[in-house]
């Protein structure tokens, strides 16, 4: 295995003129560079996942698949390959601007194993949808009524503390429209995210638990989901279904 001393770091502009960018048939634009361990054939069927209703407000997007991004430097800061130190020394994704282009570093060397990497990406498409165009606005009313009801749990620790801080905040006083504006953004984003990872990877809900919070009830999420395929329905060659699994 090579030492990090042996592999040099990239600047992220630099990979961004080697690496060969491909836009995939939902328009979504792709690259990988360096030891990446993804077959093509797995990595165009995993951004061929993202609904084309997406993609146009994804143009000025570009998703650079890579072993490491560096995280402790001030540049973004690209490695070809993967060390056990540079590693340490890395974060899942790092963005970076080039000109009118916002690029998106992802480092494909962190994750065990497809799961990992395709929620990665789908949480960063999520966002960067939400950040060009915002929440739809029958998706925003429907967490708010679920958040309302009190339904169990959250999809992220995101829409957990800023649903607690905006129901707990009113105290008879009107919503913090702000605070509720955030709560939705997490939840758009994570639904869309989760909708995603299911049209790429087959997985149990359980797959996303983790221990800070609880998880929504599923089926809150399942309405959620659907409302999500509504709006931004799946590609061809891909399919949305929900499978509850039966109690024994």
């Amino acid at each position: 295995m090579a030492s990090s001393a042996q592999l040099e770091l990239w600047h992220a502009e630099k990979v961004a003129t080697q690496a060969e960018v491909a836009v995939a048939p939902n328009g979504i634009r792709y690259a990988a560079w360096g030891e990446t361990r993804i077959t093509d054939a797995d990595l165009e069927r995993l951004v061929a996942a993202v609904p084309e209703t997406l993609a146009p407000a994804l143009t000025r997007r570009a998703y650079y698949f890579v072993p490491l991004a560096i995280a402790d430097t001030g540049d973004t800061m690209i490695a070809p390959g993967y060390t056990v130190d540079l590693g340490d020394r890395a974060v899942c994704h790092r963005n970076a601007t080039f000109g009118s282009m916002e690029a998106v570093f992802l480092s494909t060397r962190l994750v065990e194993d497809r799961f990992g990497l395709a929620f990665e990406f789908f949480i960063n498409v999520a966002h960067n949808f939400v950040e060009a165009a915002g929440v739809p606005e029958s998706f925003g009313a429907l967490a708010w009524s679920q958040a309302q009801a009190q339904v169990r749990g959250e999809t992220s620790q995101d829409a957990w503390e800023t649903r607690r801080r905006v129901l707990d905040s009113r105290n008879g006083r009107a919503v913090d429209e702000r605070a509720r504006n955030l709560y939705i953004e997490s939840a758009f984003s994570d639904a869309l995210a989760i909708y995603m990872l299911s049209l790429a990877v087959d997985f149990d809900y359980h797959d996303l638990r983790e221990r800070e919070y609880p998880l929504l009830a599923a089926p809150a999420l399942a309405e959620r989901l659907r409302a999500v395929n509504a709006l931004f329905p799946a590609n061809q060659g891909y399919d949305f279904q929900i499978h509850y699994r039966r109690k024994s």
